[in-house]
């Protein structure tokens, strides 16, 4: 079926050309040093890097999951993405944690250890682990890049999601690769245009549908999603929510629990390239200030496709009951039972699969939930292998237009929400200017993608390759070690994508699993002397066993629950080896302290500083901590104001409002102009160190 015609592909063959063109223009650049491939030569001004950040954090899977929780719950939405997709981080590092990790001056976060715990067997495993950590966190990311790449590109070509993804990944891992840091950033700022331009496009169709609605939008809403709070911007403490969704139910207690998450999470962020490569400190904070303001066009784009979801639903299913009679339909066919059931059931996915008896009261061969895009897109592209089936669904959808309602049917018996953003564009933007759509939400997904695995082949080749095996390895090796492990990394990626259920179960565990399990030791490492390298090797080791055998073992568990095991037993696992071994030795801390300067559970070596300094560092502490819940504030409010103005919720855009400004005012108050002065990265880190009595011969920054 014809989803895009000559000019949509035009753009989207243009699109591609001019991405090769920028890697193979910038590859003599970024080859020059491993400073520059990796940090882009710690040149890049605050501006491109905080745009650079913004489509960093604009993927498009996540773009589909925020989309989906936008369509089931309203603004409320933005509460669940309180673990994650809010980037609630944001403030943690614009306010301190970026600066810490921009004054050690290293290059990757596993080199980071080093500076932090000094050059000993210790230091040397922590290091190791970060990197092993580190690229188990990149895989499962990519595998959940891959995984949503593929279901919104198989809804516009005739191709497997797989295909779909393989496609895009071999894309973006070759500019990436071959253009470095250079390459995400240059490459970043063309795809922000295309990215604004749609934003508009959304939001201006998403009004004009709003105000040129006879009916209630809620009232439309709650007939659709059965939430009859839809439009409201409070956290209730119990909503509905459809099958599939259940562990959202209590609203409120899901967003606390997810801030609660961000918080322990934020404390410990900052080991970014774009602050390790920042020109100065003031920099670290003005891009992640810029950073956080350009996130908000994601939120009516989002709110956009939800609510112009709302009127396609109820266009495509006047009859909400042929929705779970499809689904139904499709799982219990025969045909899809020979082809898919077996080998689920071989696989042993007792857990997300669904049976149905037979005549004779045995159950029939399963049909995971894991495979269900794979098995709508080959209904849909292949019907000749699935007549029976194909006429059935032709009986209930429509000779016309089966195939797009095919595609929208969720396996729990609902319309899928993770479909709605790909459906809105296949339904009400038309052809000549789709495949503009198509490349702006590809450039989301390569924005995403490129910098994690540029990120991840930093950490291998900066900390295994040139830090344990070949010290002394050209430019030219170290840049063919990243080359080979960067394919290998997008190889696992997409390996992981295939077995997993949906995009949200696999965004669920990267947060709420596996990078919990490295958030103790992440925390402890900034705030407290006495944490040591045995602390974070084992709380590290413990925390990413366990989430991984959680997956393995216990994958039913909740987010709640998820998190806690893995925080709690990480915790233990990071005390006790703390105590198990010797404090850091004093040269180091003290080296670490006077160029970090952190606050925390740092007594023993505040007095190393002169009094005028403590004074100073204590006067930065106060203003940094006390600003932090108004910015939190400031960029919540910032998110949701958008989405209650959408939805015609004015009595609330004026109570959001008001906490907005009062949030902004005490954020510039407390610290944007309380920024240190623009100066270059040399005078400022020879200041820092001035007056140091000590040198720090351990150490390999």
């Amino acid at each position: 079926m014809q989803y895009l015609n000559t000019l949509d592909y035009a753009v989207i063959g243009i699109y591609c050309v001019v991405l090769i063109a920028i890697a193979l223009y910038l590859k003599t650049i970024a080859s020059r040093s491993l400073e520059d491939y990796f940090l882009g030569g710690r040149q890049l001004p605050w501006w491109a890097l905080g745009i650079s950040g913004m489509t960093n954090f604009l993927d498009m899977t996540g773009t589909m999951v925020i989309v989906s929780f936008l369509f089931l719950l309203g603004p409320r939405g933005l509460y669940v993405e309180f673990r994650g997709g809010a980037v609630l981080v944001l403030a943690f590092m614009m306010l301190w944690t970026g600066k810490w990790h921009y004054r050690s001056q290293c290059m990757t976060g596993a080199e980071w250890n080093i500076y932090r715990f000094g050059n000993t067997a210790g230091a040397k495993l922590s290091r190791i682990i970060a990197v092993i950590g580190g690229t188990a966190g990149t895989v499962a990311m990519l595998a959940y890049l891959v995984k949503g790449s593929g279901t919104f590109l198989a809804m516009f070509f005739d191709l497997r999601p797989e295909v779909c993804a393989l496609i895009m990944v071999i894309l973006t891992t070759l500019y990436t690769l071959v253009s470095g840091f250079y390459g995400v950033v240059y490459v970043d700022l063309f795809q922000s245009g295309i990215i604004l331009l749609v934003v508009v496009v959304i939001t201006t169709m998403a009004v004009s549908a709003v105000v040129g609605y006879d009916g209630d939008l809620g009232t439309l809403a709650e007939e659709i999603t059965g939430n009859s709070q839809w439009t409201s911007a409070v956290p209730h403490t119990q909503t509905a929510m459809p099958e599939g969704y259940k562990e959202f139910e209590p609203l409120l207690m899901v967003a606390a629990f997810y801030l609660l998450r961000n918080i322990l999470g934020g404390l410990g962020t900052g080991a970014d390239p774009r602050y390790f490569g920042a020109r100065n400190e003031r920099e670290c904070g003005k891009l992640t200030f810029f950073w956080t303001w350009l996130m908000t066009f994601r939120w009516p784009l989002m709110m956009g496709f939800a609510i112009l979801g709302l009127f396609l639903v109820r266009e495509s299913f006047p009859d909400q009951q042929t929705i779970p009679q499809a689904s139904a339909m499709i799982r219990e066919a025969p045909e899809v039972i020979e082809r898919f059931g077996l080998a689920d059931e071989q696989a042993g996915d007792a857990s997300n699969a669904m049976s149905a008896p037979a005549d004779n009261g045995t159950p029939k061969a399963k049909v995971g939930k894991n495979r269900w895009e794979d098995l709508l897109s080959q209904i849909t592209t292949n019907p000749e292998r699935f007549p029976n089936l194909v006429a059935q669904l032709k009986n209930l959808f429509g000779e016309e237009d089966w195939r797009n309602k095919t595609l929208m049917i969720g396996y729990e018996g609902i319309v899928n929400p993770e479909r709605i953003l790909p459906a809105v564009i296949l339904k009400r933007i038309p052809m000549g200017i789709r495949g503009l759509f198509v490349v702006a939400l590809v450039a989301a997904a390569m924005s995403t993608f490129s910098p994690t695995v540029n990120m991840c082949v930093a950490l291998f080749t900066r900390d295994i390759w040139q830090g344990f095996i070949r010290p002394k390895a050209s430019n030219r090796e170290l840049l063919t070690s990243s080359y080979i492990f960067g394919i290998l990394l997008v190889g696992g990626g997409m390996a992981m994508a295939y077995t997993s259920d949906s995009i949200n179960d696999l965004w669920d565990w990267i947060i709420m699993g596996l990078t919990a399990g490295g958030a103790i030791p992440g925390l402890l490492r900034l705030y407290w002397w006495r944490f040591n390298a045995g602390g974070a090797n084992l709380g590290t080791v413990v925390g990413i066993t366990v989430a991984v055998l959680q997956r393995i073992f216990l994958p039913q568990l909740g987010p709640m629950e998820k998190f806690s095991l893995v925080t709690v037993l990480s915790l233990i696992g990071t005390v006790i080896g703390t105590y198990m071994f010797a404090p850091t030795d004093r040269r180091v801390l003290e080296f670490f302290y006077k160029t970090t300067r952190p606050f925390g559970l740092w007594g023993p070596l505040k007095k190393t500083l002169a009094p005028e300094v403590q004074e100073a560092v204590r006067r930065e502490h106060f203003f940094d901590l006390i600003c932090l819940p108004f910015a939190l504030g400031w960029q919540v409010t910032l998110f949701l104001l958008p989405l209650v103005l959408l939805v015609g919720n004015f009595q609330a855009a004026i109570s959001v409002g008001v906490i907005f400004t009062v949030c902004l005012v005490f954020v510039y108050v407390l610290w944007y102009r309380r920024l240190p002065p623009d100066r270059p990265r040399e005078i400022e880190l020879a200041e820092l160190r001035r007056g140091m009595d000590i040198t720090n011969p351990d150490t390999e920054t």
